[in-house]
């Protein structure tokens, strides 16, 4: 399998995975607001569970947003600029993001690690083990530095047509 396969797999493994946690998330929602004021016999477990899926939703879709460059940017300048500057300014902000994210991998893992061997819990009703939430910061910010390091690779490779600035 080539790189390129790889990183569009784990893109589309990610978003799928992604998705099917905000659905969860809404669905269990949904099901806390009809259960506590149509029923008056709210959950223990909806609003907490639905925290976990959001949380690993968010951060396992980082790295297709950026594969997409489906990514918040703030371009008003940028567009401003002649086509090979604009591919350095994307180099340098994807190198940015790229070591924050590798930061914050490392970090992340220790968080988790430690949680993970203390057999810490989010000290709920459900008692659910932590590590579990905390492990979703350095696998999303793992796969995010990893596109990173992809979208960097592409970058510079990406032909330059003077006519037309960037083009892929």
């Amino acid at each position: 399998m080539s790189v390129t396969r790889l990183f569009d797999w784990l893109n589309r493994v990610g978003t799928a995975l992604a998705s099917c946690l905000f659905v969860a998330a809404g669905a269990m929602l949904t099901y806390e607001v009809i259960a506590r004021y149509f029923f008056t016999k709210p959950t223990s477990w909806a609003a907490e569970l639905s925290q976990m899926c959001l949380i690993w939703g968010a951060l396992l879709a980082m790295a297709s947003l950026l594969s997409k460059r489906q990514h918040i940017q703030v371009d008003a300048v940028v567009q401003l600029l002649p086509g090979h500057v604009v591919r350095w300014v994307d180099m340098l902000v994807l190198m940015v993001v790229g070591i924050f994210s590798g930061v914050v991998t490392w970090y992340g893992f220790e968080i988790f690690y430690d949680s993970f061997i203390r057999g810490r819990t989010t000290g709920s009703m459900l008692n659910i083990p932590i590590w579990i939430v905390e492990l979703a910061v350095p696998v999303g910010f793992f796969m995010l530095t990893l596109q990173c390091v992809y979208e960097i690779k592409r970058t510079l490779f990406r032909v330059v047509s003077p006519a037309e600035g960037v083009s892929s």
